[in-house]
């Protein structure tokens, strides 16, 4: 009997949520994601220093620390686009998650350095916060041939938004979703109603619906059951634990979200501007307090790394 993981890769495109390659090599997932947390981590493991030291080196005495973690970014992308045949997501700073000029030259300057090394532009994915200011130069990026991969989403509102901006990647963060209303609500949520897996499926159900070519890709998983759950999303970002669970299991695994049901169901077309996105995120309790403290969190990662160099630039 096939694994869940095998079963599930029948139905969707299945992402390796690390930094840490001997997980990916395991697990043969065909695209791979990076965020400034698990990048922090790879790099403060002994067996990863090299690439540090590497980053250090290629990016000159003379760099600023901003550019260095640019080639950190790079050196992991480099080594992880080595093992999947897919593409590697590859985050811009969070402290520039409401600066769209600034979101753009750093864009613009990551996919210079794959593009230096030999990589082309189509196997990257620049991650970038689901603000409108980021979501705004995601859609000139795209204009540009570099495809964007907008994260920390959390409302159907950013969602339509970057669908209508023309993005090419989403990732909505089931597990994050589901920690704000277990903390509010005082109680477990498990199955279909957890509300990071009716998120996703409203938000999947919308794209499939209106003809959206914006992939939907869920993420932050905390158990096997939200992502059964979601057997059938276009892509699943999942941490190396619970690909481990889904490998050691051969229960059978049931797809739930279909492109030709979604095509099939009542939902009513929605639009936003600037001002009717910002009004829809605020009135969005959940949505606003966790997009705010995923930059601030991604954001105190990044300074943390620059620590981390600067300590051995010394």
């Amino acid at each position: 009997m096939a694994t869940q993981l095998d079963q599930l890769k029948q139905y969707t495109k299945v992402v390796a949520d690390t930094g840490d390659f001997v997980s990916m090599k395991e697990y043969a997932p065909q695209d791979a994601t990076t965020n400034p947390s698990l990048i922090l981590k790879a790099a403060a493991m002994p067996a990863y220093a090299p690439l540090v030291d590497q980053a250090i080196k290629d990016a000159g005495a003379n760099a600023r620390l901003d550019q260095v973690i640019d080639r950190l970014l790079v050196v992991f992308g480099l080594e992880i686009l080595k093992i999947v045949p897919g593409r590697v997501s590859s985050e811009v700073d969070a402290r520039l998650s409401f600066d769209t000029q600034g979101t753009l030259t750093k864009a613009r300057e990551i996919i210079a350095l794959y593009e230096k090394a030999g990589i082309d532009r189509k196997r990257v994915l620049i991650k970038i916060a689901s603000t409108w200011e980021g979501i705004k130069a995601a859609e000139q990026l795209e204009k540009e041939g570099i495809h964007c991969n907008l994260t920390l989403l959390f409302s159907f509102a950013q969602a339509v938004a970057c669908a209508e901006a023309g993005i090419k990647l989403i990732s909505p963060f089931v597990g994050r979703i589901l920690d704000w209303h277990k903390k509010n609500a005082g109680r477990d949520f498990t199955g279909a109603e957890d509300p990071g897996v009716i998120s996703v499926t409203q938000i999947y159900t919308y794209y499939k619906k209106y003809g959206y070519k914006t992939e939907v890709m869920g993420a932050s998983f905390r158990n096997k059951g939200e992502i059964l759950e979601l057997a059938g999303c276009d892509l699943l970002t999942i941490a190396p634990a619970l690909l481990g669970e889904l490998k050691a299991s051969t229960d059978p695994v049931v797809r739930k979200l279909d492109p030709a049901k979604a095509a099939a169901a009542t939902v009513k077309k929605v639009t936003f501007d600037e001002k009717t996105f910002r009004f829809a995120l605020n009135e969005d309790a959940m949505a606003t307090e966790k997009t705010a403290e995923g930059i601030r969190l991604f954001s105190a990662d990044i300074v943390k790394l620059e620590q981390l160099i600067a300590q051995k630039r010394g």
